[in-house]
């Protein structure tokens, strides 16, 4: 008797069915990691915007500090000894800074200050803590837009020196504070802002946004305490000057370094403060 054992036929994968695998796989793959990039390319966009948001909101935050403490020391500390200690006046003005009332505030390129203007303001403050460049001295802070694409906003210190100009003082002292600052972006660029529709309300008009705007003191209108305030170009003119600037509204508005990556527009962040000195010119 012959047993004849049982033999099972084992068959692998055909060509096509590889094949047919190997596409599928590809395609998920693929899909993956589409997915991947554009998950790291939309991370990269948020954290950059966040970062542009945390530069500007300390910006922000310490350009309304120097304005709250513009002024001070008031002249009534005035110390013979010391005239560096005491401050002129809360803020400093280009030209002719000797002379209180030597020019006008404006916006929008009115006005014949050259500082303040809507872009570049000087305070006039001891810091806190003092700058041990400038013992015992008043110090000159300003802040201009400028940089070498117009975009950055620059901050300078100079210490108080008598009949100094501190525009002219302070315009060796500036370094890059806030980047990427738009407010004032070449008129093609704020037509692009305009044209995505993200930012509707953004550049009113499709014109420059003032980082500075200036409320000046009236006495000469009315000698009552508190005295009356108004926007310093609507002021009467004699008070239409940075002597008496009272509060100071900021504006920033600040782009991320790259374009959204879904859409390809930019990203802005608008922020908002204002800084009114306390200390009075006299």
């Amino acid at each position: 008797m012959k047993v004849v054992g049982d033999k099972q036929c084992e068959h692998g994968f055909t060509l096509i069915e590889m094949l047919a695998a190997l596409g599928i796989f590809l395609v998920v793959t693929g899909a993956a990691f589409t997915l991947l990039t554009s998950s790291q390319q939309r991370y990269q966009t948020e954290t950059q915007v966040l970062s542009a948001f945390q530069e500007a909101r300390l910006g922000l935050d310490q350009m309304v500090r120097d304005v709250n403490d513009a002024g001070f020391p008031p002249p009534t500390f005035f110390d013979a000894n010391h005239p560096l200690l005491t401050t002129s006046f809360p803020f400093g003005w280009s030209p002719g800074y000797t002379v209180p009332n030597s020019c006008a505030i404006g916006t929008a390129g009115g006005g014949t200050c050259l500082t303040p203007t809507d872009f570049d303001i000087i305070v006039e403050t001891v810091t806190s803590p003092p700058d041990p460049a400038c013992p015992g001295s008043v110090e000159w802070i300003r802040y201009q837009l400028g940089g070498p694409n117009g975009t950055t906003l620059m901050r300078g210190v100079a210490c108080k020196q008598l009949s100094h100009d501190p525009a002219v003082d302070t315009s060796t002292q500036l370094v890059p504070f806030v980047q990427n600052v738009v407010n004032n972006s070449p008129n093609l660029q704020i037509g692009q802002f305009l044209l995505s529709g993200a930012f509707p309300t953004v550049f009113p008009g499709g014109a420059p946004v003032p980082i500075f705007q200036y409320t000046c003191d009236e006495p000469s209108v009315s000698q009552a305490l508190p005295l009356p305030t108004t926007a310093c170009p609507l002021a009467a003119p004699a008070d239409n000057a940075p002597a008496n600037i009272r509060d100071v509204s900021i504006t920033l508005i600040v782009a991320a370094p790259l374009p959204d990556s879904a859409t390809g527009m930019p990203r802005l962040v608008q922020l908002s403060g204002r800084g009114r000195r306390i200390n009075p010119n006299q």
